[in-house]
């Protein structure tokens, strides 16, 4: 059962991804965000292909917060390694408030342009 909050993440969702699309120059950096865990992809849309992927997996044991600029810095020094310079940044639905907030400003320290 899904509750209303879920209906309207989904609903903002489909409506930014109209027009937010990776591209082989800039692939596209996507946030989900669990109750427990943040994960983030690096996507080249293109080719429906995952370049980079992080996630807090294991970290259970810091603040919700610390774990999502670990991610963040995860994510950087991975697209860095794999060549991956700039996203187009998808929060997939959430608010860019807190943890998404801490994973972009963490990316972005890390030098992905976005």
């Amino acid at each position: 059962m899904t509750t209303k909050k879920q209906e309207r993440r989904i609903k903002i969702k489909y409506r930014v991804r109209k027009n937010v699309n990776g591209t082989v120059e800039r692939p596209r950096l996507s946030v989900f965000r669990s109750n427990k865990q943040i994960y983030a992809q690096i996507i080249n849309d293109v080719n429906g292909t995952t370049l980079v992927a992080a996630s807090s997996l294991g970290l259970e044991a810091m603040p919700k917060i610390e774990q999502a600029q670990k991610v963040g810095a995860l994510l950087a020094e991975k697209a860095k390694a794999a060549g991956v310079e700039a996203v187009v940044f998808d929060r997939n639905g959430y608010l860019y408030h807190g943890r998404v907030k801490a994973l972009a400003d963490a990316a972005r320290e890390g030098g992905l342009n976005f």
